[in-house]
């Protein structure tokens, strides 16, 4: 099957394959595939307005049953991010999540002077395959802890989470928690004190985001998770 939403594109798609072979396997679903339900599936084979390459890249790997692999084209600087390891300037939280749910690959570079007319950018080709079985992790919450850790990836995570805004995020989220559970919960300055314990008792008070591994970032929910604080 193969999305579009540009009128003119299908129409030329449908003089290209009319009176070939390829004819009757090709069904051609007008719509966007951002908005549209995905039928079954088992590969992915892309060139795509990079505009949507976050949202497609996450649906894509969101998507049951999972499917075996994606070929896809992204802007350079897109794929350079998807493919980043830790003390890698790209390296971020697109990064970690993509790399959470999926083996990325860089396949080849394609220079802007293989389009007419040629774009601002240059591209790359990257092969998603997903992590089977998917990683038994509420990934809403996950996102949650990347978008705080990434907030400032350079700052140490015992800076980030001793700033206000955070430590009455995490405080209420940890008063629902309680609240839920029939817990006694910590407030105020207990609870402050006990975050920071939390960090340093695990040796993440120094740690940076943009030096950490998934494996550290999983530690670290963890950790969070059982004294009853969550991201989500």
């Amino acid at each position: 099957a193969e999305y579009g939403v540009d009128a003119r594109m299908v129409s030329e798609l449908q003089k290209r394959v009319t009176r070939t072979p390829f004819k009757p396997k090709l069904e051609i679903l007008v719509g966007d595939a951002i908005k549209v339900d995905f039928p079954y599936f088992d590969v992915v084979v892309a060139n795509i307005p990079y505009q949507i390459s976050s949202p497609l890249t996450f649906k894509l790997l969101a998507h049951r049953p999972i499917f075996r692999c994606a070929v896809i084209m992204y802007q350079r600087e897109f794929a350079l991010r998807l493919l980043a390891k830790p003390d890698d300037s790209e390296y971020c939280r697109l990064s970690v999540n993509t790399q959470l749910l999926a083996k990325v690959e860089h396949l080849v570079k394609v220079g802007r002077n293989c389009f007419r007319p040629p774009p601002k950018v240059e591209s790359s080709v990257v092969k998603i395959t997903p992590h089977k079985p998917a990683p038994p992790i509420n990934f809403m919450e996950w996102d949650g802890l990347m978008r705080l850790c990434f907030s400032s990836k350079n700052k140490t995570l015992g800076a980030i989470f001793k700033t206000k805004h955070t430590l009455k995020l995490l405080e209420d989220n940890y008063k629902t928690f309680c609240s839920l559970h029939n817990k006694i919960s910590q407030e105020g300055e207990p609870f402050k004190e006990m975050i920071n314990k939390l960090l340093e008792d695990n040796q993440f008070n120094d740690l940076r985001s943009s030096k950490m591994t998934i494996d550290d970032f999983l530690k670290l929910l963890l950790c969070f998770n059982k004294q009853g604080i969550h991201f989500a």
